[in-house]
């Protein structure tokens, strides 16, 4: 005789996160983070487009890997005629989605959320035939439960135990999103978590990986963690149903400490979709406010290259380290900083492409050095990641010229127009879409919440 397994109980941290995801349905989110999720995914699916570009080697080298893994066709290859189920669309498309890092972030949380949540969101909801508006509010709640999970295990304790916060925390978004838009609930939910949980990864030893594919491999391995987990609970598989509690806490194997208050404080009142940084530049969230620096220093003073003699920059003591010499160029505040300085941005040919070849572009690299400030941890008052940065240029002929940027353009605090967005989708998919294709994705995005069928957006975003 088989016993049935008791039902989650009510007051367990995990049914507590379930319980709360009530905040998140269409009809109950502020029409402000409707907007911001909208934008949100119109950014992520421009950047995940770029990424299809012959430019760059991934696209085919995913393209192999969907044909060998087969399964239902039920969902699209973003920029490719094939389609494939939706763990391994989640996976696809989230690793172009991460790619070419140039999506949105969340500096606080350091989580690359919208690109492990979005890929998910647009699979299941592409199988399911989910309304544009189950998505959205799935995205939103996917992006707060990143982040969230985030907070509640340290984003820097995961860094110092060397896992990626993306991934570790971004599988939960996956399997949140992944499990409103099947319909999960109660101990069903509670086992998709679970089941995340189990999944949950990734290693920050793709530092050590210079061609930029073991990168965003984990992002997309985060979304397609998340998805896999919430297909196998909605057939009535079992996980842990207490994965945040129990015997074996998730907090207590990944960095040593939960925090249950930080994962719910505010949730449902305050929405983390609203706090992401949008980039102009395809690099790492620290370095836009140097970057930023640099080049009203250059443009408003006059100056050209040749007339620097040294470029410091002062950058928050809690994050400077991970730009400071990266053997990634996208994460090389010297590296991202020259080419900046030589042609006004940043894009991410310029990362698989080692511009430090040009002996300007190197000599430059040479003349700038960064250094930890606590200055910036106290202005965020231990509360938020700070993203600024205090850039001091010296010429040649002896002078010194600063510039303090507290928000970049693209910060929560300083946001890009829509106007902005547009401009950086149409640059970044100016090699694969035409403009009357870019211009349907548009609107299809600014028209998201009134679509009965999201397949009416995920259709476009296949090869024609």
């Amino acid at each position: 005789m088989t016993s049935t397994p008791a039902s989650t109980p009510a007051s367990t941290p995990t049914r507590q996160l379930i319980d709360a995801l009530d905040a998140f349905a269409p009809d109950r989110l502020p029409a402000t983070v409707v907007g911001q999720a909208r934008r949100t995914l119109y950014d992520a699916v421009g950047a995940l487009l770029a990424a299809t570009s012959p430019r760059y080697p991934v696209m085919s080298l995913l393209e192999r890997m969907v044909r060998e893994a087969g399964g239902a066709e039920e969902c699209v290859l973003a920029g490719s005629t094939l389609r494939t189920n939706p763990a391994t669309a989640a996976l696809a498309n989230g690793t172009l989605a991460y790619y070419c890092d140039i999506e949105s972030h969340h500096p606080a949380a350091n989580v690359h959320a919208v690109a492990v949540v979005g890929p998910a969101a647009l699979a299941v909801g592409e199988r399911q035939r989910s309304s544009g508006a189950e998505v959205l509010s799935a995205v939103v709640a996917g992006i707060d439960v990143a982040a969230r999970v985030s907070y509640a295990l340290g984003p820097a304790e995961q860094y110092a135990r060397g896992f990626h916060p993306t991934t570790v925390a971004g599988a939960f978004g996956s399997a949140v999103a992944a499990g409103l838009l099947l319909g999960l609930t109660g101990d069903r939910f509670a086992h998709a978590l679970g089941l995340a949980g189990t999944s949950a990864c990734g290693l920050l030893s793709w530092v050590d990986d210079a061609s930029e594919q073991s990168r965003p491999l984990n992002i997309g391995l985060a979304a397609q963690a998340g998805v896999q987990a919430a297909m196998l609970a909605a057939t009535g598989f079992h996980g842990a149903s207490d994965v945040f509690g129990g015997s074996y806490p998730f907090g207590a194997a990944f960095t040593g400490r939960w925090d249950q208050a930080a994962l719910l404080d505010g949730i449902g009142e305050r929405f983390e979709v609203g706090e992401l940084f949008f980039k102009r530049n395809a690099c790492c969230v620290f370095i836009p406010a140097s970057l930023d620096g640099l080049l009203d220093i250059l443009r408003t003073e006059g100056l050209s290259p040749a007339d620097v003699a040294a470029v410091r920059v002062r950058a928050p003591r809690s994050s400077f380290h991970v730009i400071d010499g990266n053997a990634l160029r996208s994460h090389c505040v010297q590296y991202v900083l020259a080419v900046a300085a030589h042609q006004g941005h940043v894009d991410f040919a310029d990362i698989v492409t080692d511009r430090r070849a040009d002996p300007a572009v190197a000599a430059f690299a040479d003349r700038i050095s960064i250094s930890g400030d606590d200055l910036f941890d106290r202005r965020s008052a231990g509360a938020r990641q700070s993203v600024g940065s205090i850039t001091e240029v010296t010429t040649h002929g002896g002078a010194t010229h600063v510039r303090d940027v507290e928000s970049p353009l693209g910060a929560a605090a300083n946001p890009l127009s829509d106007a902005d967005l547009h401009r950086k989708f149409t640059r970044l998919t100016a090699d694969v879409l035409g403009p009357d294709r870019a211009a349907a994705i548009r609107t299809a995005i600014d028209d998201l919440d009134t679509l009965p069928d999201i397949t009416a957006l995920t259709d476009l975003l296949a090869a024609p």
